[in-house]
């Protein structure tokens, strides 16, 4: 089978990850604790540059096993994945109300929606229903596109009314959720529809 050379982007985090990749396990361990705390008690972006570099570190870290070798405490706020053991910190994303919230540490289901309090639910249902058909305009047919008469234009404001919902969920709903969880990162792009993190004012 022939290789597959990695995309320009996959070769730049590699480059990016690099650091991380010389660190021995008890310095990537304490380091990863360390802005687990810096964290704590706040909604992130998930365009935020910190959040970028810990997923990295994150990554490296999921492949060694660090936090099964138990190297570094994490801040006493963070309880323990059941999916890998790291400590709880949950993505909230456009797709939460079928897939839950994600694990930023293995990118599994960390707290299946049924899960997520029940104060919170209804409100977080209704907005992943609401961005629904908003982002599905990025993926018309061409009888879609057709019917729409201008399409251009309906891409458009369908990327504006992206816009706004992706900064509801980051002023409004993701906060909501610290009330059960140490911290939270908020999706805050939209690739298909062309948003981009300086869109989504909050």
């Amino acid at each position: 089978m022939a290789f597959e050379p990695a995309s320009p982007f996959d070769s730049l985090m590699q480059e990016y990850s690099r650091v991380f990749r010389d660190w021995d396990d008890l310095t990537l361990a304490r380091w990863l604790a360390q802005t687990l705390g810096q964290f704590e008690g706040r909604a992130w972006r998930s365009s935020h540059p910190l959040v970028g570099a810990y997923l990295l570190a994150a990554k490296i870290a999921h492949d060694r096993q660090i936090w099964f070798k138990r190297l570094a405490t994490p801040p006493a706020g963070y309880a323990e994945s059941p999916c890998c053991r790291a400590p709880f910190l949950p993505l909230l994303t456009r797709d939460v109300h079928n897939a839950g919230l994600i694990c930023e540490h293995c990118s599994e289901t960390l707290v299946p929606f049924e899960e997520i309090s029940a104060e919170l639910r209804p409100a977080l249902e209704a907005w992943a229903k609401n961005y629904e058909p908003v982002h599905a305009v990025a993926h018309w047919d061409d009888r879609q596109r057709r019917r729409a008469g201008n399409y251009d234009d309906a891409y458009e404001n369908a990327a504006k009314q992206a816009e706004q919902l992706l900064a509801y969920n980051g002023r409004d709903l993701a906060p909501k959720l610290l009330e059960s969880y140490a911290a939270v990162i908020w999706e805050d792009a939209d690739e298909c529809l062309e948003v981009r993190p300086e869109d989504v004012q909050i």
